[in-house]
């Protein structure tokens, strides 16, 4: 029998989703999942947001601007 991606045999996360996450604004680092953070996609990369980033620019996230213009 073999194993397929999704199927919940095994771990199928990447690497990156299992290493800490950094805030891309101000980079503090969390251990564990943060159901506070925020995830933007932006250029086809994700970053993530601290609670204290993503309050600050809320309107910015939501509007969908890149981080360059907040």
């Amino acid at each position: 029998m073999t194993s397929h991606p999704g199927d919940g045999d095994g771990d199928d996360r990447s690497a990156a989703e299992q290493a800490p996450q950094v805030c891309a604004r101000c980079g503090v680092t969390a251990e564990g999942p943060q159901p506070t953070w925020a995830l933007s996609v932006e250029n086809g990369t994700r970053r993530h947001y601290c609670e204290a980033c993503s309050r600050e620019h809320l309107r910015a996230i939501e509007g969908r601007l890149d981080a360059q213009w907040w």
